[in-house]
């Protein structure tokens, strides 16, 4: 793992108080950025991909950016959210199998009251989902993050760093970080996810034959080395289909597709949708 937190660059979106009356149910929401909660009262329930999660007052919640999931409320609940995007290519976050849940507490709390304080007009207008997780509201959301006082920014990442720390600290690495070698070619393969690769480059870098290298990778991963790099690849374009007025022949360029066509193809095979129906989403004004 790199875990390198120099090249760890968050920057708050939204973060406020929400008061919901049986009315946040939202459908398969997948956003370019991470989403925090802490509950103070009710009751809600979130579907991940591979559950569904009740959320508890006095406790905290984390979705990664790019995570499909749904909510689903019959009740009063009352929470505060914080919505932090990553500027890096860096993501320590892919290291770790994050939980879900975390036992919070007060001073939790208090940090996410205070980013608050030190975020005005930075909550949310409307909480469905479209209307901020478009290009507009997230170009506008980076840009009124950074004219804000340095100490201001400052004192908002440091909380944002503890409330990461604290989901961090309850995660475990991924099973795939064993292997130096795999960790090396993982390391490379997100350095360089426009370039074009060769398995005799990840062989020669990793000091192993390629056959050798693919069933290592395959037995820590669960897929192959360009199988991999396929999906970081993937998702690097939803992020910038999103958050970039290029062209998709442009965003399939950059990521090593000589193929638009092609690019297309595989882009809906890995969202469902066309690189032009993914970015008309983003680009959808609240209904």
């Amino acid at each position: 793992m790199n875990n390198d937190i120099d090249q760890m660059h968050f920057l708050v979106l939204h973060v406020g108080e929400a008061h919901c009356v049986a009315d946040w149910n939202y459908k398969h929401v997948c956003s370019p950025f991470t989403r925090i909660y802490y509950v103070t009262r009710g009751h809600a329930r979130i579907e991940l991909p591979d559950r569904l999660h009740d959320l508890r007052p006095g406790h905290m919640y984390i979705i990664p950016a790019f995570t499909l999931h749904s909510y689903e409320c019959h009740e009063e609940f009352d929470h505060y959210y914080v919505h932090v995007y990553n500027e890096s290519e860096y993501n320590v976050l892919e290291d770790f199998d994050l939980p879900t849940e975390i036992e919070a507490d007060e001073q939790m709390l208090g940090y996410i009251q205070r980013l608050c304080h030190l975020c005005p007009g930075m909550e949310l207008q409307q909480y469905e989902p479209r209307s901020y997780d478009n290009t507009p509201a997230l170009s506008r959301c980076t840009l009124q993050n950074k004219r804000r006082g340095l100490a201001e920014r400052i004192e908002s990442r440091a909380i944002i760093y503890l409330l990461l720390a604290a989901f961090i600290r309850k995660a475990s690495p991924h099973p795939h970080t064993k292997d130096e070698r795999v960790v090396k070619v993982l390391d490379y393969l997100r350095t360089h996810l426009t370039d074009k690769l060769s398995l005799e480059q990840l062989a020669d870098l990793s000091c192993m034959s390629g056959d050798h290298l693919i069933r290592l990778f395959r037995r820590e991963m669960h897929t192959t080395p360009f199988g991999y790099l396929h999906q970081k690849r993937m998702e690097r374009a939803q992020l910038r289909l999103a958050t970039e007025n290029v062209s998709v022949g442009e965003v399939a360029y950059q990521l090593g597709f000589d193929d638009p066509a092609y690019f297309s193809r595989v882009f809906k095979a890995a969202t469902g949708l066309t690189p032009v129906a993914y970015r008309k989403r983003f680009r959808q004004s609240c209904l």
